[in-house]
Order: structure tokens, then sequence, then C-alpha cells
């Protein structure tokens, strides 16, 4: 092992390293410099890594530590406080920072560009930044923050103040978005305890197989292992799930594995490396079994069962209104179509990870990045076979979810792991693990036939739907359900027959992802509007304004919309830019969206809050939901603010089981809503004990409470109270895609209605980057899979923009009051990706005549002038 010298942040450091060893590994784990994130496990690909080395800022995670000697390195914890400062204000200022796991190493590369004054203009610094993935924020903000600092730094501007308190409707900063810019709030990664073990899977390398035996004698032999758990040492209940328990936390001998992320077994060992060289040696006889890879093959008669505790036909789900038939016959028009949507990896850039802390009184603290830790709790008190009081649950900032976070992935293994060993686990999956493991987006085959009359106004529409659940239910049964209630989008239809099916297969299961199935079916439905206005005679604008909803009207599920329904006024804010960009003889695209806010469907739905007063300038405002960088822990403190009068600053949000604040998943758009009202109820009591002279030093100790239920949706199908009502609330949307003379995106202008904009800069921040998601679901994003495995891990394979791939994006905030919604605002955090697809196509459909169905769209000459995704012209004959 050679003993290197390496100066970090002006220090010398003397280190026995591995030969291969690569400088992120020894900054992290050797001199805890936390800064530096790994994203793409040394693909070099993310950026999360960078430091200056020698003045130039690198990629740490691809070279070896021992090519460093005599070149200085300097970490964001090295650079100057004043500059530090600049760069924290400035991120916050410009609400460039969401959930800030990618941020400190773009403040470093921001650092170098602007101290060399290169950032002259915009398309300069997307070009310098290109290096850099961000998933969150669609990178408009990350680019106004670089133009703060550079004109901060060549004088022309002064030091940005960004806004630190105040109520709603107003641009407050993201909570600790400071420290997140510079890496200085740990992500699980980041957080060392004293005598931490260190975890790691074996994972099925097949999508069906039988395991025949497991031989961890090397494994166990391997020097710094100390325990390698398998499913025999799981004390409790084995399976785990969202809805249903159908999902093995570890496979046994016997049994079948049923994709290629199911783990067979965890290995603690006193570093990374150790567990993960321990974990290849673990030996695993398997005999490979036909898998099944696709929907079509599950649902035929007499098909083998994928999954031992369920049937292959996971869920379906029918709607129906009207004689279909007879109005489809009828119409002056029709068309139809069978349209295809492809999976999508959620890419979100913290990858997986949990951290078990046994404790003195016997309980486990655990550490999560999930999107429902009260979900985890009760899933690893399960697992572990003891009381749910006996797992404290603490949030750790999220990098990211987006959905992929909301079913179990580490918890209970490193759990278990915990429990064997009596010390505390850290469990963190690589890149590569992370896109094997976690469920992705449904692909979908959706046939569609939609009539209208003479006008253009829709009659009828007939409706198929069918999606790849993959090996295990996750929500698939919902996503499926929620693809069939929003079925016809926005839109008037009176008569339809909408049929939903999920099945699964041996392919990796799929579950919630923002758009939750809704995205999928908008893309149809707005192929079919576009096809109809051109028999029609008519333009696109003018094809959504004569079918789209209004109050009054019933919607796809059945249910009467009484109120806030901000279509109209998303269209009317677009009209004049669509008309002017087809006077321009530009090629234009359209598309209308609606996502609901709340789960709904019948399911009784919690917001829980304390605020409980810590001292005269700190008040814990306690909620269950996860913060995953949409801003929801900003926009609580600033909920609190406005009822109480008091600064948003002292309010200190936070998620734990100190008290019980379950709430299930963070899902469905739901966090503002639920938590929102939760807050206000809380926040009028503590508001009324401040009415009566008390300060809030004398109420020191004292917990405020507010618990909202939401208990009058309907599930499918069935009336309460006489009627529908599916959902509590619904977003709604207009974009316009302009293309330029080539066929690449050049602007998108998205209308949004928001209900209130609690914070508009945050609110904005959130649909630029849904948009940004939505341009990439559109031409690049996709993860086939051959023989039940991706066919990459690749991160720029798999197709996410970079910041020189934007285009410009307009958003326009629409306020229709939500009586329902805290202040009347709306959940938005899915539905900004919703309309892009169909926008895209639509557009494109005007550049060059062809009418695209399948996703992502990469023959088109948009998705060709894009830097990422796989080569379109690969062979994809044996690709699911």
């Amino acid at each position: 092992m050679p003993m290197i010298t390496l100066t970090v942040n002006g220090r010398d450091h003397q280190l026995d390293v591995e030969a291969d060893e690569t400088l992120l590994s020894v900054l992290r784990d050797r001199l805890k410099i936390t800064s530096l994130k790994d994203a793409c496990s040394g693909q070099g690909q993310c950026g999360c890594c960078l430091a200056l080395i020698g003045g130039r800022p690198s990629k740490t995670c691809t070279v070896k530590a021992t090519a460093l000697r005599g070149r200085p390195i300097v970490t964001l914890e090295g650079v100057d406080a004043a500059e530090r400062r600049l760069y924290a204000d400035a991120f916050q200022a410009a609400a460039g920072v969401q959930c800030g796991f990618c941020t400190p190493g773009l403040v470093v590369r921001i650092k170098a560009l602007t101290d060399a004054g290169d950032a002259t203009d915009r398309q300069e610094i997307a070009a310098a930044l290109d290096g850099h993935l961000c998933r969150c924020t669609g990178y408009k903000k990350v680019i106004d923050a670089v133009e703060l600092i550079r004109d901060v730094k060549a004088g022309v501007k002064p030091h940005p103040q960004p806004m630190t308190d105040g109520g709603v409707g107003r641009p407050v900063e993201r909570f600790r978005g400071g420290d997140l810019a510079l890496g200085d709030r740990p992500f699980l990664a980041d957080i060392d305890v004293p005598g931490l073990l260190h975890g790691a899977f074996v994972l099925s390398p097949y999508a069906r197989a039988r395991v025949n035996s497991i031989d961890l004698s090397k494994a166990l032999a391997h020097p710094g292992v100390v325990r390698i758990a398998t499913a025999g040492d799981v004390p409790g209940d084995r399976w785990v799930g969202q809805i249903r328990k159908d999902w093995p936390v570890f496979v046994a001998v016997g049994e079948e594995v049923r994709y290629v992320g199911d783990v067979i077994a965890a290995v603690a060992a006193e570093t990374p490396r150790a567990a993960r060289a321990a974990a290849a040696l673990v030996a695993v006889d398997y005999t490979l079994l036909e898998p099944t890879l696709s929907p079509e093959e599950a649902l035929k008669p007499g098909a083998r069962q994928v999954n031992p505790r369920q049937p292959n036909l996971l869920s379906e789900t029918v709607i129906e209104r009207g004689d279909v038939e007879a109005a489809l016959a009828a119409s002056a028009h029709v068309v139809s179509g069978r349209w295809q949507t492809q999976r999508i990896e959620h890419l979100f850039l913290e990858p997986e990870a949990a951290l078990a802390v046994p404790l003195e009184d016997g309980r486990l603290h655990l550490y999560s990045q999930g999107q429902g830790v009260f979900e985890d709790r009760k899933a690893v008190a399960g697992v572990l076979g003891e009381p749910v009081d006996n797992i404290f649950v603490e949030l750790v900032p999220t990098g990211g979810a987006f959905g992929g976070k909301e079913d179990m992935t580490v918890q209970a293994q490193t759990a278990v792991l915990a429990r064997l060993t009596g010390r505390p686990v850290r469990l963190v999956l690589s890149r590569e693990e992370s896109v094997r493991v976690h469920p992705k987006r449904h692909p979908m085959a959706m046939t569609y036939a939609v009539g209208c009359d003479a006008e253009g106004r829709i009659t009828a529409a007939k409706i198929d739907i069918l999606g790849d659940s993959g090996c295990y239910a996750s929500v698939g049964d919902k996503v499926l359900e929620r693809a069939a209630g929003h079925a016809c989008g926005p839109y008037r239809v009176p008569a339809l027959s909408i049929h939903s099916i999920a099945a699964y297969t041996n392919n990796p299961p799929c579950g919630a992802m923002r758009g939750f199935g809704v995205n999928q079916t908008s893309f149809a439905m707005e192929g079919c509007l576009d096809l109809l206005a051109e028999k029609v005679g008519i333009d696109g604008w003018e094809m959504r304004w004569r079918n789209g909803v209004r109050i009054g009207d019933v919607f796809s599920s059945g249910q009467i919309l009484e109120k806030s329904v901000g279509l109209e006024k998303s269209l009317i804010a677009v009209k004049d830019a669509y008309y002017a960009a087809k006077a321009a003889g530009k090629a234009v695209g359209i598309a209308c969206a609606v996502k609901n806010s709340g789960i709904g469907n019948g399911a009784l739905e919690w917001g829980k809050c304390r605020l409980e007063i810590e001292a005269e300038d700190r008040i814990g405002l306690h909620i269950g939901f996860t913060e995953m960088g949409q801003g929801l822990l900003t926009i609580c403190a600033q909920s609190a603010a406005e009822v109480t009068g008091l600064p948003s600053s002292i309010f200190v949000p936070q998620v734990n089981s100190r008290f019980d604040v379950g709430v299930g998943q963070t899902t469905g758009s739901r966090g503002t809503l639920l938590a929102g009202n939760a807050v206000i109820k809380a926040a009028k009591a503590l508001r009324a004990a401040l009415d009566e002279g008390k300060t809030p030093k004398d109420l020191v100790g004292e917990v405020f409470a507010g618990d909202i239920l939401i208990d009058d949706t309907t599930a499918p199908g069935q009336l309460k109270n006489g009627k529908i009502k599916t959902h509590t609330a619904f977003g709604w949307a207009t974009q316009v895609i302009v293309l330029d003379d080539s066929g690449r995106v050049d602007k998108v202008i998205a209308a949004h209605d928001v209900g209130k904009a609690l914070n508009p800069k945050l609110a904005e921040g959130q649909l630029e980057g849904a948009v940004h998601m939505g341009l990439g679901y559109a031409l690049t994003e996709q993860l086939p899979c051959k023989d039940g495995m991706p066919v990459t891990a690749n991160v720029r394979e798999i197709g996410v923009l970079r910041a020189s791939d934007m285009p410009e994006v307009e958003v326009i905030l629409i306020e229709e009051h939500e009586p329902e919604g805290p202040f009347g605002a709306k959940g938005i955090g899915e539905i900004g990706l919703v309309p892009t697809a169909g926008a895209v196509a639509s557009a494109l459909a005007a550049f060059d005549g062809v009418r695209r169905t399948v996703l992502p769209m990469i023959d088109s000459p948009a998705a060709r002038a894009l830097s990422v995704g796989l080569d379109p012209d690969l062979d994809r004959s044996d690709w699911h």
C-alpha cells in the first residue's frame, strides 16, 4: 500500500492508500471532506465530485490519488469565508438550489469560471456547466446564480441579499439552502458515527432463476468483514410492500429471484471497499429459468405466475359513461391509434442510502432519505419483528426522489445488519445498483379512438391502457388507476370507455414517478386532439379552447368540477405567443394538462403538524412529509409565519418520530396541500395563545397540534354523499413548444394554475425543473431492458438533458384560488411535465409532418440535436 502526501486546502496529509484508490474516496472516506458527492460511481459524468486540482476544476472520481503527489487540491471547505458566503447567498437569491446534491460541485465549477472572467453570457455559462447533471432545477436559476456571482466579482452589482423572512406569497430563501449549496448540510452518505460499519449488497444477476445455495465462506474470510446477512437472519416478516406485501427484502435459498435487483445477501464490514470486495466473493448457485418479459405474455391464458403472492393481473380499472360505440359511429370525425411510452429511470442524484444506529436504551435510530419515513419505520419494525416504538426514524436531506424513494430499498437490510452486529451500519448503493433496484416509470401501451363533431367538439373516447408493473406491485395498481382517471386529459368527453390494466413481469418493478401515469395518457390524448384538429380544419389552440373543461363540466373520472379550474386562463396566457410563433413561420406545438393534488380515489389522507416552542427564538415545526428539493419545509415555515405573525426564520422544520405525525408517502402532489393545512391549524392554536398576551418565551415547552383529515374522496365506480369526488383539487396547465429552423426545441412557454404561489421563486423553479424532465421524457430518456437487465446504467446514456441542451423556458404562474388548499394553493410538483411530450410531438408534426406515437422521439431532429441519450440507431429488437 503506497504512502503519499496530499496537499488539501493548504494542509499536507501523509496517507497510506490503495494503488487504485480514487481521490474522491481518499477525500471523503479518509479525510472526511464531504462537500464532494458521489452520484455516478466513477463514471465521471455528474460533476458532483469536483475539486480544484492545481487550480483547475477536476473530477475526483476518475483520478487515482497516487497520481496527485505535489499538486494542491482545494475543496469548498478551503475557500475563503467571504467568498463562500457569496456563493451561498447568490444561490439563495436566485433560487438555484433544490435538493442541493449537485450544487457543491457546480459551485466549484462556477468559482473557476467566474475567477477567470469567462462567464460572459448565458450560452457560454450553459456550455461550461455541461459536465454537470442537475435533475431538479432545469438549470435556468443555476445560470441566474452564476450571473449574480460574476457581476459581484466584477464589481457591477452588490452582494445579493436573499429574503430571510416572510409569509406566503414572498420569495423567502430555501430552508438551509445556503448550507446545501456549500455542501455543509450532510446527506446520508456524509454522516459519520463512532464504530460505523459499511454495508454492501449481493444482487441477483438474473431476471428469473432459482437460488439453490449461498456460500458465504470466502466472503466471511475477507479482511474487515464483520457479518453477512441472508434471508435466514431476518427475525420478523421478510416481505414488504406499500400496498401489497409481495416483495422480499432477501430472497431465500429454494426461492426464485424475480428481477435483477433482488437482494441475496448484505455484507457489513469495516470499510466500504472491504464490504464490496466481500460481496463479490459470495458464491450463489442458480438454476436459470425463463423470464416473463412483456405484460401481453403475462396475461395470456395459462401463463405462469410471476409473483407467488399475486396473480399476473395486478389491477384492472374500468370507467364507462354513455354509449361510446353509438357516439363514435355518429361522430363527424374519428381518429385512432396506438401510443407507446417507455420505461424511465428517476436518476435522482443521491443514490439510495440508510444508516441504522443501535441506541443504549435498546431502540434503533434509523436515518432515512425515503419519501415516507414513518412508513419506513413501520416496515423496518415488521422486518425486525419489533414494536414500532423501538425504531426512532429521522429524515435526512433527500438528494432528489421524484417518486423513486417511496419503496423500501436499503432501509430494512441496513437495520438487520445493525441488529446482528450491535454496531451502526450505513449502506449506500452505487449508481448501477440504484438503477437496478428501485421501481421505474411504467412503460404503457395505449390504444385510443376519439371522435368529434363537425365543429371539433369531442363526442366520445374509447381507451385501452396496458402497463408493465414489473415483478413487484409497488404502487403499480394506483398508477394505472390514475392513468385511467386522467385518460381524457382536461377535456369534456360526453361518452367514454376506459379500460386500464397493470400486469406483473420479470422486468424491474415500476411504481411512482413524477406524473404518476398521467403524462403517459396525456401524450396519447394530446396526439388525438391534434389529429382531430387537422380533420376539422382548425389549429391546436382553438381545438383545445373548444374542448377544455370549465366549472360545471364532468371530469373523466365522473367528478363534477365545482371549483378552481384554471385551464381557460392558462390557454389565454399562451395564446398570443402561440399565434405569434405561427405567424413567424415557426413550427409550434401545444398541449394542455390536468393533474390531481392529493391521492384521492377514496384514500384517507392525513396532514399533521406539531409546533414545539423550544426557545423564545426557536420553534420546532414537525411534519411527516419528505422534503426532497421541492421546497416543502420552506413553505411550511412561511405558512406558520403568515398565521402567527412571527418571523419565518424562527420556525425550524424537521421530520422525525419525536411526535406521531406519520402521514404516509410524500406523493400525489399533496405535501403542500396536507402539510400546509395542518401547519395552518397548529399555527392558529399558537396565534390564539399569542393573542392572549403570551410571548414565545412564556410558551417554552408547549406543543401546538394541527391534524387534518381528508375523507370525502371516492374510489372509482363509487359514490359518497350521492356524488363522485375522486380528488380534492386539480392543477391545470397549457404548454407551448416552439422549434427553431433546424427542428430543435427553441422555447417552452409553460402556463400553470398553481392556486396560490406560496413562494413564487420556488414555484417557478419546480416548474422549470419539471419541464426539463418532460423534455427528456419526450426526446431522449429511456431505460430499456434486455432479458430483464437495464441495457445501461450510464448516466449520459439514460438521457437526462444537460444545461446546453435546455431551451429558453418561460413560466407563467396563474392563481386560480383553491378553497380546499392552504391559502388557496394546490400542488404543482407533478403537473409540470404532464403536457410536455404532447406539445413536443405537436411541434414536430408541424415541423416535418410526421406524427410520432412512440416515446422517446429519438428519431426526431429535436432529439438528434441533443448531447445525451442512447444511440438511436442501435438494434432494439430484443429490448423490452
